[in-house]
């Protein structure tokens, strides 16, 4: 697992699409998780070395940070997804309203993907008989997926999250 994505390296990432909408209308229901990451998976894939694939993973990927926000965010406001690249490295920036109850849950969550048992934190979530973990989509991508992460909550009422993702290495 990777802690905290490369936010010197951001000059050399060159954008690949951006998609801006209200996030009552995202948040009104959960079908716009898995359409908006097969949309976004299928737009960036195209020169893969295999692009069926790239755009599974891509789009599984992108799914879990967007079944994250759906259920983790302010009521309303706008959200944005966008997504740039750097050689091998996918950079996928969510920025999104975020009350302090929200920052805090991010905040919390993505210093957990930091600890050393995170990856017995993730399986403890799967297993659990009690209730989702929220943080369970966010774990998937740091565990399984090496994803690196990074916040920022300096924005008032806004949050950043920018994940760093090197799929055609993942070890899936």
């Amino acid at each position: 697992m990777r802690a905290g994505a490369d936010q010197a390296g951001l000059n050399t990432f060159q954008p690949l699409l951006s998609v801006d909408m209200d996030i009552g209308v995202f948040g009104s229901n959960w079908a716009y998780c898995d359409r908006l990451s097969s949309y976004v998976a299928r737009m960036i894939s195209h020169n893969r070395t295999d692009s069926l694939l790239f755009a599974n993973l891509f789009s599984s990927a992108i799914n879990e940070l967007l079944e994250t926000i759906f259920r983790t965010h302010s009521p309303s406001g706008r959200f944005t997804c966008s997504v740039a690249r750097s050689g091998e490295i996918d950079r996928v920036r969510l920025s999104l309203p975020a009350d302090a109850e929200v920052k805090a849950f991010y905040d919390t969550a993505l210093a957990r993907l930091t600890q050393s048992d995170a990856p017995e934190q993730y399986r403890a979530s799967l297993f659990s008989e009690g209730p989702l973990d929220l943080s369970i989509g966010l774990f998937e991508l740091a565990v399984d997926y090496d994803a690196r992460f990074s916040l920022d909550l300096e924005i008032p009422d806004m949050l950043h999250i920018t994940a760093d993702l090197a799929l055609d290495k993942a070890k899936i």
